[in-house]
């Protein structure tokens, strides 16, 4: 089955209009944010060491973070703006494939509905897990309609490699294997001896590259399992509970999160039944050569078996993370993040798409209101983001991370920390690790982070670097012995310097 050719226009006005969009988004939350998000303190720290394994998470996100980090700096905006290019990486791969699979203009109509969703404008400056396994799923989504129509074996093994990785990223790519396995089912993939051996090639490939990892976790008690079973899935929730917080997820996704994507496609639904003619009209009306090029690269005007797979394809990777995660919830008990949808609510716009409009709906849409509409609700969520910052009236300010003042505690902390430690250097800090990666940014010395005075989470931290240099321990709740409180800007928080070659009697933390 031969493939559509690929969209040779319009990519580039794409990728201009994602630089810009990210260029305003970015520039209004870097200055309206006192302190990194703590997802990109957090790899921020944990950039020091490049290991096999963290004891939250896969290493992937900290290696690819690596790169950019010698050529820039290991700095705060390092982090946004690769953050940045991942989320819009994965944009722009949801786009190509839909321009190949329903046409460049409702691609473009689902690539301006996704900036949308609140995950990807308020949070683009977020560097985590969950914004490198979007990429991957968006990967996995466009490697898995390449496997699938060409029947070609080497998309199978590609599959593979953006599995493994994701899985490298994030456990929760489960949800995109999940997907995979759906469309493979519902193209009776078991029929096709093509396919069964792809689909246990990609299996194997992700095998091999988990391998190291896993054995990581083997030599580490499976660290990242044990901290979300203290964290989300070992809380056993009631069945009532369980219900309740699966249903809070479901509607903080799709009437929250995504409330701003829907006006958007509300509207661009509006417009294009209010701007359809009767069909003898739109069949003498002209076509322009940009969308005859489109139509003709579109799945759904050149095969209508390949449209009916394509419309498989998207509804698998809509709708399976919605029922995937509300399903985990009921079965195990745990207690969902909202964040977990991340990566996947992407999706949940071109699976929204084919269940509004008919086949060929969208193709017609008049794009100038579109854009009037998109900028409108740009604007907006522009607005309501500085009016709720740290820097907005203060009536109207959130309480979020971002308000916390880390250049405020370093300034309070780094004068008498050099003097407790007789003029010397900040070589570590140890505390809590939001709290104490947000100092340590904030220092001229650019300290090592202690994560909660434990050396097993901080493989980059020398029980010797310690005894050497001393360290300024940051702690929340009560005082320690010698202890101080900061102050009354930072009323949880004490600190105090532990001195160089100070004995374990004297509080150096311990493992």
């Amino acid at each position: 089955m031969k493939l559509a050719a690929e969209p040779r226009h319009g990519g580039l006005w794409v990728a201009l209009g994602l630089l810009v969009y990210a260029a305003v988004w970015l520039a209004l939350l870097a200055a309206t944010s006192l302190s990194p998000p703590t997802d990109n303190i957090e790899q921020l720290t944990w950039l020091h060491s490049l290991e096999w394994g963290y004891y939250k998470h896969p290493p992937l996100p900290t290696w690819l973070l690596w790169l950019p980090a010698q050529l820039f700096g290991a700095n705060a905006w390092t982090s946004y703006a690769t953050g940045a290019a991942l989320t819009l990486a994965a944009m722009g791969l949801m786009w190509r494939l839909l321009a190949r699979l329903r046409g460049r203009r409702h691609a473009t109509l689902a690539l301006l509905t996704m900036l949308c969703i609140t995950y990807y404008n308020g949070r683009l400056y977020y560097y985590n897990h969950n914004v490198v396994l979007m990429f991957f799923a968006s990967a996995s989504a466009a490697l898995c309609w390449q496997a699938h129509s060409s029947r070609q074996l080497r998309w199978w093994a590609a599959l593979g490699v953006a599995l493994g990785l994701g899985l490298l990223a994030k456990y929760q790519v489960v949800v995109t294997m999940t997907s995979v396995f759906v469309f493979w089912l519902s193209q009776r993939g078991w029929r096709d001896p093509l396919q069964r051996r792809g689909l246990w090639l990609a299996l194997l490939i992700v095998l091999v590259i988990f391998t190291p990892h896993l054995w990581w976790l083997s030599t580490h008690d499976f660290a990242p399992f044990r901290y979300a079973n203290e964290t989300s899935l070992g809380l056993h929730l009631g069945v009532a509970q369980r219900w309740a917080e699966a249903l809070h997820w479901l509607v903080d996704q799709v009437a929250n999160r995504a409330l701003p994507a829907w006006a958007l496609l509300a509207v661009a639904l509006y417009t294009a039944r209010r701007s359809a003619k009767p069909s003898d009209e739109v069949e003498k009306a002209p076509e322009t050569a940009a969308e005859k090029t489109a139509q003709a690269v579109s799945v759904a005007a050149t095969d209508p078996q390949q449209h009916a797979a394509s419309r498989a394809l998207l509804w698998c990777w809509g709708l399976m993370p919605l029922l995937f995660m509300p399903l985990v919830v009921v079965v195990a008990g745990a207690e969902p993040q909202l964040q977990w949808g991340t990566p996947f609510m992407l999706f949940a716009v071109p699976a929204a798409m084919e269940w509004v409009g008919p086949r060929s709906g969208w193709s017609r849409l008049p794009m100038r209101p579109a854009l009037i509409a998109f900028a409108v609700i740009q604007g907006l969520l522009l607005l309501l983001s500085q009016l709720t910052s740290p820097s907005g009236p203060a009536a109207l300010r959130d309480r979020h991370w971002r308000s916390f003042d880390s250049p405020a505690l370093a300034a309070l902390l780094e004068a008498p920390a050099r003097q407790a430690l007789s003029g010397g250097p900040i070589c570590v800090v140890s505390g809590p690790p939001k709290e104490a990666g947000a100092l340590a940014l904030r220092l001229a010395d650019r300290p090592l982070v202690l994560i909660d005075g434990r050396y097993d989470r901080s493989p980059w931290v020398s029980a010797e670097l310690v005894q050497r240099c001393g360290v300024l321990e940051l702690r929340r709740g009560e005082l320690a012995a010698g202890g101080r409180p900061v102050g009354p800007a930072f009323p949880e928080l004490s600190w105090r310097v532990l001195p160089p070659h100070a004995t374990p009697a004297q509080g150096t933390p311990r493992p």
